[in-house]
């Protein structure tokens, strides 16, 4: 898995989760460039990314991502494993 399949990958499920065609996530966004993106979204978008990749964040991995990237970064991670 590259980083940028990974990428396109998430970009379905933001699109999906926020309904929202022109989303184009990357390794700087966060919650402040998706104007829906709120507390209970957030909680539907991990659910979101976790059936897409079939991994499961633990709570320390959901409350420290900063950004997409570190997402990306988790994803990637768990793909070697």
């Amino acid at each position: 898995m590259t980083k940028e399949s990974v990428f396109e990958r998430l970009n379905e499920v933001f699109r999906d989760v926020f309904d929202d065609e022109a989303i184009h996530v990357n390794d700087s966004t966060t919650s402040a460039d998706i104007e829906d993106w709120d507390s209970l979204e957030h909680i539907n978008l991990i659910v979101a990314v976790e059936q897409e990749f079939g991994i499961k964040f633990d709570m320390g991995q959901v409350t420290s991502m900063k950004n997409v990237g570190e997402m990306a970064q988790i994803i990637l991670e768990r793909a070697e494993n």
